[in-house]
């Protein structure tokens, strides 16, 4: 069974910003949840906040910033996910957050963007 270009990108660069965000002392929770309303790339605490990182790389950032892949149609999507999980996960009165990583090299250069959009936009 071949493995589908784009999915082999995508599990590398979830891995590559996994590692990226354990060593800037993110404690990863849960990877590829899977929801009907949408999916979260990563789930991790990161000192008190518990937050919900969409991961994204593209074959040629160059041409577009993986960032800006982030639409508020995808965002809105990712929100749905996350108050799933809170619900699957009793997770109550706790700040949460929406990071994005756009990686943006197949040499492992990234950015995190913290607080990239909210809930509520």
């Amino acid at each position: 069974m071949d493995i589908d270009p784009r999915q082999e990108l995508g599990r590398w660069a979830e891995d590559l910003a996994a590692a990226h965000l354990e060593s800037a002392g993110y404690r990863i929770l849960d990877r590829n949840v899977h929801y009907p309303v949408g999916e979260l790339d990563i789930v991790a605490e990161h000192g008190e906040d518990l937050v919900f990182v969409e991961v994204r790389a593209r074959s040629h950032p160059e041409e577009v910033h993986p960032a800006e892949t982030v639409t508020a149609r995808k965002q809105r999507r990712i929100v749905l996910a996350a108050m799933t999980y809170c619900q699957d996960h009793a997770i109550g009165d706790r700040m949460i957050r929406f990071d994005v990583v756009a990686v943006l090299s197949r040499d492992g250069e990234l950015e995190v963007y913290q607080n990239a959009f909210e809930a509520g936009r």
